[in-house]
């Protein structure tokens, strides 16, 4: 993995680009490439790209960037894999093209050069690029499918800057930092920032499955070229009845483990004792006869119903891996917290476990892990998939009564407050929609606890630009199953603003490339086309793929979540709120927010 930075300055009245500015920008990513750094400008100096290096696909000093083109016509910063390279580059030869690396990153340019913008829609993999075209006098920057990848820019009407972290883009020292309302209050209701707004008015992040052209001019086009609900939406209204097969999900799961094993370094696995990490682990052992497993052990934990180390080792034993069981406790916690919310690039109240096993897992000598982010999305593993559309079903009919559902909320909130969650004064306001049964069951606070957090017009602000309602309908619009209008809600919002990020800044702070082959666009639309075809797939099916069967113990075992002590660390055993999980991260958010906006890392 890789850090990127490019600067613009497309209008007349802009500066040249300053070197020293880049320069700050790529190397406080040094930790996301420690292998190498680069830098190219034009002539003219109007176009500057730089890049942070972590060494993973053509080790050799060929494969640096910022590379160019044979005619210096295309120069391109890259961050990600592209796990079909190798496909793309022997098409590439047969017309013609010639490559002087082994990299992904030369097939990228000669991909461009062959189909232009139309590239993006034979990618596979995760991707961050930015090239530029010297023929067309723009720059092109590309994030992928599901976001797996970050990609911020920050435009002042003269330049445009890009970079892979908000606090990179902050550290050239030429971006105001007023913060954005609607970054705030978004935190605050999920406990992430859902894109495409970050902690700052002027930065925002570029939408997952987007593209953006930038000419001359400074005019900016961006076109979405894939959409996870719209992907549903087509899927359903062209598929036929199918005879499904185990064997197809078999495949499918196969192909993406394969594809993601591509690299010129060893690749380890995270190894807990759920259904996604134990199985592609046992899909791997088909691949590889000597795999690197680790599983990270809270010594709180140790010996209860939470410790999740005991099964995980006995799947490493019943696999044959080369398994390492690393343990975190209080004092190290405590020890290693300024460092884990300097690394935190945007507010977020998850993360500290990605952040630990990456930290173990470096320490090992691996340079890229494999996780299993996304099985749940995809296969139904949440309880949000039981539970909200029982909550839609029984509460449909009050959802034409809006001002009713908001007239009992108001009566009721004082009463709830002081009983139980808060959540339950919005049941009857928000309950009857996919939409808001989905933010009643994710939020970490409501829209009315706010004015507690923060002034009332940054309130008010935040939650006129956030439309945070409409945007969740949109979400479920023309989705028919039931299935697939939660999955698309965890995938779109959970999964892309929380765990991909959280898994990306985490894992670069200890130079470690997490790969995830359950968000795979090859095999997303597998699974939706069976779901579509009337074949509902769940976690139990694709636990049950591996030729070597999980042990019963793992396939029956109840889905328990990967937790982790945090709320005991931060609060004490004194304070109240210690007894319920979402009151504990509810307290943490407010310590994360605190960090971030006022930079105090104690």
């Amino acid at each position: 993995m890789c850090g990127i930075v490019a600067i613009y300055s497309y209008h007349n009245d802009a500066p040249p680009v300053d070197r020293d500015e880049l320069r700050k920008i790529r190397d406080y990513m040094r930790l996301r490439g420690p292998d190498g750094k680069g830098e190219w400008y034009t002539e003219n100096m109007r176009v500057g790209l730089g890049h942070r290096r972590l060494a993973i696909i053509d080790l050799s000093d060929n494969a640096a960037q910022p590379m160019t083109s044979e005619d210096g016509k295309l120069v391109i910063s890259f961050n990600g894999e592209i796990y079909n390279y190798q496909a793309l580059r022997q098409d590439l030869k047969k017309k013609g093209y010639q490559f002087r690396t082994h990299s992904d990153t030369e097939v990228l340019l000669h991909l461009y050069l062959e189909k232009g913008e139309s590239m993006v829609h034979d990618l596979r993999g995760m991707f961050v690029f930015v090239i530029w075209d010297e023929r067309k006098q723009g720059m092109f920057l590309v994030r992928d499918h599901f976001g797996i990848k970050p990609l911020y820019y920050t435009d002042n009407g003269k330049g445009i800057r890009i970079a892979s972290q908000v606090k990179a883009l902050l550290a050239g020292g030429q971006i105001k930092q007023d913060l954005e309302p609607a970054g705030q209050v978004g935190f605050f209701l999920w406990g992430y920032l859902p894109e495409p707004y970050t902690l700052y008015r002027s930065i925002h992040a570029l939408p997952a499955g987007t593209s953006l052209w930038i000419d001359q001019q400074g005019n900016k086009r961006f076109t979405k070229f894939f959409s996870i609900s719209k992907e549903i939406q087509q899927t359903f209204s062209s598929m036929q009845e199918s005879h499904w097969q185990q064997d197809d999900l078999r495949e499918a799961l196969i192909d993406s483990v394969q594809h993601h094993l591509v690299a010129d370094v060893p690749v380890g696995f995270f190894l807990s004792s759920g259904l996604d990490s134990t199985a592609l682990t046992a899909l791997a052992t088909e691949m590889i006869s000597d795999l690197h497993t680790v599983t990270l052990g809270f010594r709180e934990y140790q010996g209860t119903e939470k410790d999740e180390v005991p099964l995980a080792e006995s799947v490493a034993h019943h696999y044959g891996t080369n398994h390492q069981t690393e343990w975190i406790k209080k004092e190290e916690f405590a020890e290693e917290l300024p460092h884990l919310l300097k690394a935190m690039d945007q507010p977020t109240i998850d993360g500290v476990n990605s952040y630990f096993v990456s930290k173990v897992t470096a320490a090992t000598g691996l340079k890229v892990a494999v996780s299993g982010i996304g099985g749940d999305e995809l296969f139904g593993g949440y309880p949000s998939f039981r539970q909200i559309p029982k909550i839609v079903r029984q509460l449909r009919p009050l959802a034409r009564l809006s001002p009713v559902g908001k007239l009992a909320r108001l009566v009721s909130a004082p009463l709830v407050k002081r009983m139980t969650s808060p959540k339950y004064a919005g049941v009857f306001e928000y309950g009857g929609t996919y939409g808001g049964a989905y933010f009643l069951r994710r939020s970490l606070f409501m829209p009315w606890e706010l004015p507690q957090l923060l002034e009332k017009e940054t309130c008010k602000e935040g939650l006129e630009k956030l439309q945070t309602m409409n945007r969740l309908q949109e979400t479920t619009a023309n989705i028919k199953n039931d299935h697939l209008k939660v999955s698309a809600l965890e995938l779109e919002w959970y999964m892309r603003n929380q765990l991909l990020r959280d898994a990306d800044w985490a894992s670069m702070a200890h130079s470690l490339e997490i790969r995830v082959p359950l968000v795979d666009i090859n095999l997303f639309r597998t699974v939706i086309s069976a779901i579509a075809s009337h074949h509902l797939l769940n976690k139990k099916d694709m636990a049950l793929t591996p030729k070597k069967s999980l042990p019963r113990n793992i396939l029956h075992r109840k889905k328990t979540g990967f937790s982790i002590p945090v709320q005991d660390w931060l609060l004490g055993s004194n304070n109240a709120e210690k007894h319920t999980a979402a009151r504990g991260l509810r307290g943490w958010s407010q310590k994360v927010y605190m960090a971030a906006v006022k930079k105090d890392l104690t």
